[in-house]
Formats: structure tokens, sequence, C-alpha cells
């Protein structure tokens, strides 16, 4: 851990709740919840924990606290636990809860927020393991810029037979199409989810957790451990003693979340084949950390940076698989060698990436799961960031390569995900068809809601390789298949999407990175100005409020602007 060479007031922040005279009273409360004499004038540290029993990605994340607390304890810290809220996506997916999805992130990131500042805590650890509840930790962490480390809860072991979420979801569309009967869809849902942690492929929540490490917030190898085990429980103690050594080193997140270490955090999503969601969250936690990121800047790292992991949910691999070998410390030591990654960055440990991951070994011999800079399994990136008259602002398309790079059809199109799933399931989407689902988008939906439900299905109908889908909402990063998400402008505002109808011709090619709609200006203009507002979904409460503040995905999708 570098050392600042300037004095250091560790107690910057509780010393003004606790000192005194004056803060007698507070002193009083505190006595109640177990402070005694000497924890006074230790530094104080928050534990943000995203425990519940709503869902396997956080139902162990009180142990993982209460092990970052003793961490925070043994180094001369004074912990104090909290929790926020989490959501599941996987559970609330296809249904109306869904919408609350993203929301929760800006209700994460405001609620840690709160008790930080509120609390008066020198630094804090923050803990989660669902999808929004990573970015929303570090849109805190961002936002407050105390010394504060990350720490993923950890991934799920695959179920039998290999299986995980993704393949619930799919086995209802097999199922719909006749493909596989009650009873096998009612045996994969019994062994899909074996236990804790988060869903087991490169899907949003393990693409977040290596972006976060790779951002500098997390200790190295936080992103690849297994929820169960002894290296996630000794990773969260590190954690809390890492936040009292960041304070005296006077090391904050400002000092780690710069430009370079975004660029960084994109090159090692691309790398793994991460979701579409990393643009959106990292877009969010660069706008709270005040440093400019773009669409642009996804495009611009995405033409140097191969896709080389072979996982889940277009590959082969499970992230279990992964930890198995290493995690992503070799991938990003490779990544490093040859000059994609910015060594200079400063991280959580008081080191650089370069100084991190100097002692790291190469992966085993033989290892099929990431392969080598020479010969990826696809040259340039697989988020490919889209523009033309289906979208002025951008779109995000999620494309490796397998399902070809460019496909033009006729409109199918769809106010909503119900109507969707329900024509898809029901046999009327055909191949050949690029199927619409709008008024999905951040103040339309609102909350955005993931697709994984039509894109399971269309894939168990056997239809993966033979349609595309193009939405104003996102995709859950189990989604595979041709998928184009996050059209803005989005529908609810009069974007271009909002125009279409049934039948119009589409065409989206992932080369030249232009999505549009064969239709003259003029027929548009003359759509647009018959178009009429849609009565809102949400007129009161969290939905209402969050459709009336929330940007454009093309910009986060955040509220805080």
């Amino acid at each position: 851990m570098r050392k600042n060479t300037q004095p250091i007031e560790i107690r910057k922040y509780s010393s003004l709740v606790v000192d005194g005279l004056k803060q007698t009273a507070a002193r009083a409360m505190l006595r109640a919840v177990g402070f005694g004499d000497a924890d006074f004038t230790k530094p104080q540290i928050g534990i943000a924990s995203t425990w519940s029993d709503l869902t396997p990605c956080n139902m162990h994340i009180d142990e993982l606290a209460r092990e970052a607390g003793g961490g925070a304890d043994a180094a001369g810290g004074k912990s104090v636990p909290f929790n926020t809220i989490t959501v599941s996506d996987g559970i609330s997916m296809g249904s109306p809860g869904m919408r609350y999805s993203l929301v929760s992130r800006e209700v994460i990131a405001d609620s840690i927020e709160t008790v930080v500042g509120a609390e008066g805590f020198d630094g804090f650890v923050a803990i989660g393991g669902c999808d929004k509840n990573m970015p929303g930790c570090a849109m805190a962490i961002a936002r407050l810029d105390r010394p504060a480390v990350f720490v993923y809860g950890g991934t799920i072991r695959p179920g039998a037979q290999r299986r995980d979420i993704v393949s619930v979801f799919e086995a209802i569309g097999a199922r719909a199409a006749g493909r596989i009967g009650d009873a096998e869809v009612a045996e994969v849902e019994r062994t899909a989810i074996p236990g804790p942690g988060s869903c087991g492929g490169m899907y949003t929540a393990n693409t977040m957790a290596s972006a976060i490490e790779a951002l500098g917030l997390s200790l190295p190898g936080s992103s690849a451990q297994e929820a169960v085990g002894q290296p996630k429980r000794a990773d969260s103690r590190r954690a809390g003693a890492a936040v009292v050594a960041l304070l005296r080193a006077g090391i904050r997140p400002s000092h780690i979340l710069t430009r370079k270490a975004f660029e960084n955090a994109i090159t090692v999503s691309i790398a793994l084949g991460g979701s579409t969601n990393v643009v959106l969250h990292l877009l969010a936690i660069a706008q709270a950390a005040g440093v400019k990121l773009s669409l642009t800047d996804f495009t611009r790292v995405g033409k140097r940076t191969p896709l080389l992991a072979d996982l889940r949910p277009s590959g082969r691999y499970a992230m279990s698989d992964l930890v198995a070998i290493g995690g992503i410390q070799p991938l990003m030591k490779m990544l490093l060698d040859g000059g994609l990654l910015h060594g200079d960055c400063l991280t959580v440990t008081g080191q650089t990436v370069a100084e991190n991951l100097a002692p790291v070994a190469p992966y085993p011999p033989g290892q099929e799961i990431i392969r080598p800079l020479a010969h990826p399994i696809k040259k340039d990136s697989h988020i490919v960031i889209l523009h033309g008259s289906l979208a002025p602002e951008g779109a995000v398309a999620k494309i490796t390569g397998k399902e070809g790079l460019a496909f033009s059809g006729r409109a199918r199109v769809y106010d909503g995900e119900e109507r969707a799933t329900q024509a898809i399931l029901a046999g009327r989407v055909k191949a050949g068809d690029v199927v619409v689902i709008r008024y999905e988008g951040p103040k339309g939906g609102p909350g955005m809601r993931e697709m994984l439900s039509p894109t399971g299905a269309i894939v168990g109908r056997g239809l993966g390789d033979k349609v595309a889908l193009i939405t104003d909402g996102r995709f859950s990063g189990g989604s595979h298949g041709f998928v184009v998400g996050h059209v803005s402008p989005e529908a609810a505002v009069g974007g271009p999407i909002a125009l279409l109808r049934n039948g119009d011709r589409i065409s989206i090619d992932a080369v030249r990175r232009r999505i549009d709609l064969d239709l003259p200006a003029a027929e548009l203009r003359r759509r647009a100005r018959k178009l009429r507002a849609r009565k809102p979904y949400a007129t009161r409460g969290v939905l209402a409020k969050y459709a009336r503040a929330v940007s454009s995905a093309s910009l986060g999708a955040v509220t805080d602007r």
C-alpha cells in the first residue's frame, strides 16, 4: 500500500459525529448498539450488505458482511453493518415486477449514499451479488468518494447436467415447440439452481463483477470465486482490512476511477463476452464518478479488443469453470502483455494494475475456456454500438459472430414484452422476422425490462439464428441470438421505433454498425405527425418518479444528472 506523504485525517467524517461534548447524544445512541469507549477513537467502516432471502444471488451475503466487518475491526477500524435492498431479475423476469429492476439500481446507490453520508462513515465495504446491486454499489462508491472496496458475492455452482437459469427459460420455449414434455421442464426447474450465488454464465452479474475488478474497486480475484467456500470468505475479510489501509494511505475512489480505468473495464468485459448491460452500467458509474464516457468509447475500445472467452450464454463453459483455471487475473495479464490494458491505473490494493498482475501465472496448458490473443473467437468486440435511422442516438447489439453479422427482415411489432412472448410461444413468429418490442425503455416501461423471456422462447423454439429481436428495453446477460437493445430515442419519447409498423423492412449490419428502417424520410415525418402520446404505466410512486427523472439509455439511464 502506497503511503501518502501528507498528514491524513482517517476519521474525517466520524469525528464530526462522535467527538466532543456536542455529540454526547450520538455516543449514547451508539453505545446501545455495541460501541465501547475505545470504538469512538477508531475510524468507522460501514459494511453495506445486500443480503436477503429474495434470491439465491444474495442469500449468503450476511455471512460475507460479518467477515468484512471482522477484517475492518482487526485492522483497527470499527465496523458498522447496514442493509440495502435487492430485487431478483430472474424471479421478476417476464412479469410487471421486472420494471423495478433497473429502478432498484438507483435506489441502492441512493440508499448507500444516504446511510454513509448520514452516519459519517470514514470508509465502507459494499457487497453485492445480483445484477443491479453491483452497479448500484459502485455508483455509491463513486458518488461518496470515501475509501471503499467492493466485494462480489460470488458465482453459483452449476446445476444437474450443467444447467443454470437460462436453461429454464429455454426449456419453456422448447416445451411450447413440443420438443420436450412437461416432465422434462419440471426436472429442469428442480435442478437448475442448486444453492447460493449469482447466475453461472458470463451473464450480467459475473460481467459486472469482472468489470468492477478491472476498474480497480475490488481486490484481485474477487470477481472469479464461487459464492460458497473459504476463498470468498477470505476475500471479504481482506476487503474490510483494505478499507482501513486505504484510509491510512489517503486513497479515494476518485484516484482509481479514471478514464483509463473505465477503458480497462470495457476491455475486460469484451474479452470475456460480457453482457450488454455492462454498457448501461459503466456509463452510469462513470457519470457518478464525473468521468466522461460515451457509447463511442465502447466502439473505439471494441475495435481493438478481441472476444476470447468461450463462456455461456453463447459459449460452452460456466463461470465455475473459469474459476477453476484461475479466474480473470491470467486473462488480464494476457491483455496487459498484449498492450490492451492500462497498467498504470491505481487499484484498491494501493498498487497499480501492472503491479497486481506481476506475480500472476498463465492459464494451465490445454484449457479451452480462454483463447490466446492470436486465435480469438472474434477479432473485435461482440458488443456492437449501432446507429442509423432507427436509432439516431444509438443501440447496443450482442453479436458474437455465431448468429451472422447482418440481418434484414420484415418487422413484427409488439407494444410490450407480454404480447411478444405470447406470439413467440404461439408460433406466430417465423424465420426471417425482426421482432420489435417497444415501449419498454427507461421512461416508457418504465424501467427498461430485460427480454430474457422472449429471447429464451425464440432459442427454445429453434429460431435463435433465424429471427432478430430489437427493443428499446434491454437484455439479460443470459440472452443470446441476434439481439439489439437500448434503442434510443425510445418509443415513449417519439423515437423512430415508435413509428414502425408490421411489414416494414429493417436492416442490421454489425460490420457497418448500422440499424436502419427502409422507409423514406417523408413517410417517417408523416407517421410522426400522427403519433399520439401513450398513457404512462404509472402516475404515482417510485415508477412514476423514475420515469420523470431518468435519462436516455444512451446516457446510462441515470436519475441524478
